[in-house]
């Protein structure tokens, strides 16, 4: 595993790329765009790098590059600049997927127009699925928004992409945190082959088809969003959350916790012993005869 701590933008340069949003808040005198450029210089993230050796992963797709963006929570909950930052992070890496694991914002007074705004700076076209916050306030609009912006959002479907000359399955499971998740749904109609799950709640995963070997991308947590040793592990667990940061094998398949971007500096909210992360994964074809590494 590799890690490498990204720095954000200069204010200026964020603040260029919001010009549009600015106009739209009143100018650069607004409360909100001042609080943004205070922001700008002070919030980071790391980039970890993970590969999974996978024997449900079709051999044409050995070396395939997947990013994951998760819980951006836009608005008052992280300051843009640190997902625009990312969002550089993600286009240099140059991946052959993205993909968004939900709570795009926290509340009601969260303006959904920011999320398309920011995210039509990804250069591939992600495909995302929705998170807890995205239900509570505005699950339609933001998934009209996004799809205007050509990315599907996956709730209980399945999407079929053709990368590196064969076909490549990504399986949505909607919120499990709200109850809008079904797994039966969301594998119907899924080809075999090469299938990546998609879910914002990590405990979604104790739910998935068992013994596949399957990849399953998930957020939610925010990596415990403040991890003390010998206490975030046991209260995660005795609220029926034993999955929160990292890699796990779950009945038989591969979930991966994203630690997500949203909240920590210059927000109610702090995180300690948990950074924001963006994360890239390199999938390996591992033939059935093969030892797991």
């Amino acid at each position: 595993m590799v890690r490498t701590v990204i720095r954000p933008p200069s204010a200026g340069r964020v603040l260029q790329v919001l010009s549009r949003r600015a106009v739209l808040l009143g100018g650069l005198a607004s409360p909100l765009a001042q609080a943004e450029r205070r922001l700008a210089g002070r919030a980071g993230f790391e980039v970890t790098q993970r590969e999974l050796r996978l024997t449900s992963l079709d051999a044409a797709h050995d070396g395939l590059r997947v990013a994951q963006l998760s819980d951006l929570h836009l608005g008052w909950g992280v300051p843009p600049a640190r997902v625009l930052a990312a969002i550089r992070a993600v286009n240099a890496l140059q991946p052959d997927l993205v993909v968004l694991t939900g709570d795009f914002i926290t509340t009601r007074r969260d303006p959904v127009s920011l999320v398309p705004e920011v995210l039509g700076h990804l250069e591939r076209p992600p495909v995302a699925v929705l998170g807890n916050h995205d239900h509570w306030t505005y699950p339609a609009e933001l998934t009209l928004a996004l799809e205007r912006l050509g990315i599907p959002v996956l709730r209980n479907q399945v999407t079929t992409l053709r990368l590196k000359a064969a076909d490549f399955s990504v399986i949505g499971v909607d919120d499990s945190t709200t109850r809008h998740d079904d797994v039966g749904a969301a594998f119907q109609g899924a080809p075999r082959g090469s299938r990546l799950v998609l879910t914002h709640t990590p405990a979604c995963a104790g739910r998935l088809p068992e013994g596949q070997d399957l990849p399953c991308f998930s957020g939610h947590t925010h990596g415990g969003q403040v991890v003390i040793p010998g206490l975030t592990d046991g209260l995660f667990k005795a609220f029926g959350q034993p999955w929160y940061r990292g890699a796990y094998q779950v009945r038989g398949n591969q979930l991966y916790v994203n630690r997500g971007l949203g909240f920590g500096r210059g927000t109610p909210y702090p995180r300690a012993n948990s950074e924001p992360e963006v994360t890239l994964f390199t999938l390996r074809h591992r033939p059935l005869d093969a030892e797991p590494v």
